[in-house]
């Protein structure tokens, strides 16, 4: 694993996170930043984690010897 492909992986765990976290604060019923701006970042993060993580398997297929 290179260094770029780790920085992809994190960054895909990273939005796992607020996606999960999102979906927690939508479900309570009263979001802490509001419904509109909680939706659009669980709208933004769920492709985002599958856009990150394909690229880090891309980058690490790309660098195995």
């Amino acid at each position: 694993m290179t260094p770029k492909s780790g920085v992809f992986l994190g960054g895909s765990c990273v939005a796992a996170i607020a996606a999960v976290g999102s979906v927690f604060e939508l479900s309570s019923g009263s979001p802490q930043l509001g419904g509109t701006l909680t939706g659009v970042i669980l709208a933004v993060s769920v492709p985002l984690t599958a856009v990150f993580f394909y690229t880090a398997v891309l980058d690490t297929k790309a660098n195995q010897k």
